[in-house]
């Protein structure tokens, strides 16, 4: 029954309708593993019957109902209760019910906040958070300064998992991303479903890490696929196409975050406020020092680790000291200030703003990032650079290149 049912799923769905609300898709199975879980079969049956017609390639849906139809006749010893199936697709379908059934059980915590987000510039309308170890995107919009989850998500990553290190090794980076071009589906090969948004990795801190590799997306599925399983792409992000659609509405190029962590780290209000004015305070400090023409105190904020534009922190202080000499007078004003906590063990801030600088022989307004790490139990700059733009660079999986690169191989 179930190898004959994960067969009839190759059949693509026509005109899915939208993955969102109480009618939607994810809506729909997560009720179904409720009614499951309560012992409520024929209801989880009924409900089964409507999402498997709604949407024909999805494989899992189509497992459950084989499952459900099965219970029938004997009990549920778990998901994919047969013995003609792939093995390798049984175990990719049954990752997938575990993730799914793990985000019904063990929702996000009522009022917990990622604690990357620290604050968000006015210009920045959401910011997308990818759990890799729950295979899931959460959205949080700005809601006058305060995040505010507004949608979630289930998901796809790197088939060898995360923390990305090199070129070609198929995992998901870890880290603080922006989203850096929008393709529409029509542009890309089946593969990538309703389009793509590319990311900036490798962003400064990872290139002084000495992580190489590039082309990571967040896009769609082929049309057959509903959802692949938890690992599957070669490092990517990849949603079901009703999904990315829905997330489409909320991304802006060159603007919208994208947080990938192994694990969210949850934070409250009130501690996300505090840590927000900490870090304000020593940015504030920054700007003053800076102001000052005191150079000792001004570069007391860089990191002995500070790289930036080919310069290590002793370059950097010479060239300061120099600067500094020729100068009367200098103002500096912070504006549109992004504050993004990087995950991970190491505490690392990203700061982002527009910074209007003027002095007695210069005027120049930027918009400039910078990389703060603890040392010595102080938040110190470890690189900071102008705002650039990411070239474009295509996925391991994108057919063309891994065509160039068996050509090169030759």
């Amino acid at each position: 029954m179930t190898a004959l049912m994960l067969s009839a799923s190759a059949v693509p769905a026509a005109a899915p309708p939208p993955n969102t609300g109480v009618d939607g898709a994810e809506a729909r199975f997560e009720r179904v593993l409720q009614q499951m879980t309560s012992g409520k079969l024929p209801a989880a049956l009924a409900e089964m019957d409507r999402l498997a017609a709604l949407y024909p390639n999805w494989r899992l849906a189509h497992l459950v109902h084989g499952d459900l139809l099965r219970a029938r006749a004997a009990p549920i010893a778990g998901f994919g209760n047969s013995a003609n199936a792939s093995g390798a697709r049984l175990e990719d379908l049954r990752a997938e019910a575990l993730a799914r059934l793990r985000a019904v059980r063990d929702p996000a915590p009522p009022g917990g906040i990622p604690r990357y987000l620290v604050q968000f510039d006015r210009g920045q309308k959401n910011a997308i958070v990818v759990d890799a170890g729950r295979s899931r995107v959460y959205v949080y919009e700005n809601a006058g300064g305060t995040p505010r989850l507004v949608e979630d998500f289930y998901s796809t990553l790197g088939r060898n998992g995360i923390d990305k290190l090199r070129q070609g090794d198929r995992k998901t980076p870890l880290g603080v991303y922006h989203v850096t071009a929008r393709i529409p589906g029509s542009k890309l090969p089946e593969l990538y479903g309703w389009g793509a948004f590319p990311i900036s990795y490798p962003n400064e801190w990872d290139r002084m890490a000495g992580r190489t590799g590039n082309g990571i997306w967040v896009h769609g599925v082929p049309s057959d696929t509903y959802a692949r399983a938890p690992r599957a792409s070669d490092g990517c992000v990849a949603l079901a196409n009703a999904d990315i659609a829905e997330l489409a509405k909320r991304v802006q190029v060159g603007v919208t975050p994208v947080i990938i962590t192994d694990q969210i780290e949850w934070t409250t209000l009130e501690a996300l406020r505090d840590e927000r004015k900490a870090f304000m305070d020593q940015l504030e400090a920054w700007r003053r020092d800076w102001e000052s023409l005191d150079a000792g105190r001004y570069l007391g904020h860089y990191a002995r680790a500070f790289r930036s534009e080919g310069m290590d922190i002793g370059a950097w202080s010479a060239h300061k000291r120099r600067v500094n000499a020729s100068k009367r007078w200098i103002k500096v004003s912070l504006e549109n200030v992004s504050l993004l906590r990087s995950p991970g063990q190491k505490a690392l801030m990203v700061a982002t703003f527009d910074q209007d600088y003027s002095s007695s022989n210069l005027a120049q307004k930027t918009r400039k990032r910078q990389y703060w790490t603890m040392e010595g139990g102080q938040w110190r700059i470890v690189h900071e650079a102008p705002v650039g733009g990411t070239p474009l660079a295509l996925p391991g999986s994108f057919p063309r290149q891994r065509a160039a690169l068996a050509r090169g191989k030759r």
